[in-house]
């Protein structure tokens, strides 16, 4: 009876949940800010999306929000290829060695400080072949960018993993309600 709605109801909180965290990249919040940069929300998003899907699906899902990121903000340099990466390589570090552990909040963090390092530097690799900035200066910029992105999008990357994971959790529950045949 309640099982028709759940596959619906999962498919917004998705949809919903993605949109959100994209619109919030275009926010500043004050008090979460250091140098002028924000957590990665759709990277934590991605994490959090990745950690228990195939690999096939993280690799769709960096896809699709690669492309988005590039509508919003100009594809040069690309948003996609980093994003499939770290939707990839999340499912591999989560399956060579958070699954062994168990999954908690500082696994989960520790991956997305990891994968917005990797980002971040794949970014100025890429802004590093476009040849029209100053090499030094990128590389010592993109440091304070890595490394601020990565300590604020680890700490608050539960804001956006717990909810999630426990929604997720929910409806692969047995329904309650359900009787036993």
């Amino acid at each position: 009876m309640f099982s028709p709605i759940f596959p619906l109801l999962n498919g917004c909180v998705i949809l919903g949940s993605a949109i959100f965290c994209i619109l919030l990249m275009q926010v500043r919040i004050p008090w979460i800010e250091v140098f002028d940069i924000g957590p990665n929300w759709v990277l934590i998003w991605l994490v959090t999306w990745s950690i228990k899907r195939p690999i096939f699906q993280a690799a769709i899902g960096g896809l699709v929000l690669g492309l988005v990121l590039d509508g919003m903000s100009g594809s040069t340099p690309t948003h996609v290829y980093p994003m499939v990466i770290v939707g990839c390589l999340t499912v591999i570090l989560y399956r060579l060695f958070v699954k062994k552990i168990q999954e908690d909040f500082i696994s989960v963090a520790l991956i997305v400080f990891g994968m917005a390092i990797l980002f971040e530097t794949f970014r100025a690799l890429q802004f590093s072949q476009m040849g029209d900035r100053n090499l030094g200066d990128l590389w010592v910029y993109q440091q304070q960018i890595a490394l601020s992105s990565a300590i604020l999008s680890s700490l608050w990357a539960p804001v956006i993993h717990f909810p999630l994971h426990r929604w997720w959790r929910l409806i692969r529950a047995p329904h309650p309600l359900k009787s036993k045949v």
